[in-house]
């Protein structure tokens, strides 16, 4: 990036705004709730496309690890019509030192889009789009697992059918999964959404802020909470994860202590008796919940997990393919 009064290197490309999907914020709130529809159709019929990739080559790059998230969006994009060429964690110059600009301009002139986890911030996923003139899609940054809060509102729309007025407690890190969730959820006519998390584990300041001002704009509340006390008994949807975030480690040796009020076990179900159970998965059981709720009759957590491939279609579609088709049936189950 050149300061304003000097001249870019020559053979550099000219700065471009970058495109894919980086963040839910980034989107309206309406483009989220047709992506959310959008992968309950593909869900109900994974055929419900023209192949809009056809042709093209589309990067997966992982260098974190990854079960449902790189499985969905490979199988994805194969189902749209395109070649993916996956990459692990040491497989591009990156992991020498290559400058991520660099890496961009080289797979720009290559692939026709790119899915990526890195253990980066937010911002080196843009800084690739903008160098290679290439849409890349934000698989799970620092900051925010988009992808993820597309699914978990895919997810209860097709559980549950109309959102409005949903009631949804989430217990445990404020991490880039209840950020993307917070942002889904801020679009809901009426939710009402308690994010409870251990004291110095909570959503980011930035976050809540961006997510309540959407949410004012549809009557949606967010309440966060640092404390196990207390929290809402009267909601539709319980949902937690796992402690320990992929990629990241916690400075406090002692952090499960913090964490161990936050824990889901069956009495903390029973007191919540018409709620469901979701998690994002990978569950460890013991820690965040126990077997019994996570495979329980009210988890829906499997079923969220499929939902990963349909939402990863829909994303794909729609930062690669020219535009979210319109959605041609109902979303409910």
């Amino acid at each position: 990036m050149t300061s304003p009064g000097t001249t870019a290197p020559r053979g550099a490309p000219p700065q471009v705004p970058e495109t894919g999907l980086f963040s839910l914020a980034d989107l309206p709130v309406d483009t989220v709730t047709r992506l959310a529809d959008r992968a309950v159709e593909l869900h109900h019929d994974p055929a419900a496309h023209t192949r809009p990739l056809a042709g093209r080559t589309v990067g997966v790059l992982f260098t974190e690890p990854s079960t449902r998230t790189r499985t969905a969006f490979t199988v994805a994009a194969v189902r749209l019509g395109a070649a993916p060429v996956t990459y692990g964690p040491g497989d591009l110059q990156l992991s020498t030192g290559e400058a991520v600009e660099d890496t961009g301009r080289v797979l720009g002139s290559m692939l026709d889009g790119l899915v990526a986890r890195t253990a980066g911030p937010l911002a080196d996923l843009r800084t690739l789009s903008r160098h290679g003139h290439l849409p890349v899609v934000n698989a799970m940054a620092t900051e925010e697992h988009p992808s993820q809060g597309l699914c978990d509102l895919a997810t209860l729309r097709l559980v549950l059918g109309d959102l409005g007025g949903l009631r949804l407690l989430y217990v445990g890190e404020g991490n880039n999964t209840a950020t993307a969730l917070a942002l889904a959820l801020s679009g809901i006519p009426g939710c009402e959404a308690t994010f409870a998390c251990p004291p110095g584990y909570g959503l980011p300041d930035d976050l809540l802020t961006t997510a309540r001002k959407r949410a004012a704009h549809c009557g949606a509340t967010l309440t966060h909470r640092d404390t196990a006390h207390a929290l809402p008994t009267g909601v539709d949807v319980v949902y937690t994860t796992r402690w320990q975030t992929t990629g990241t480690s916690k400075p406090d040796a002692a952090w499960r202590e913090r964490f161990r009020p936050f824990h889901i076990d069956e009495e903390f179900m029973t007191r919540r008796p018409g709620a469901l159970f979701l998690h994002d998965l990978p569950a460890h059981r013991g820690d965040e919940v126990t077997g019994a709720v996570l495979d329980g009759p009210r988890s829906v957590a499997w079923t969220q997990a499929a939902m990963k491939l349909s939402s990863a279609t829909a994303v794909l579609e729609h930062a690669l393919g020219d535009q979210t088709p319109e959605i041609s049936g109902t979303s409910e189950a």
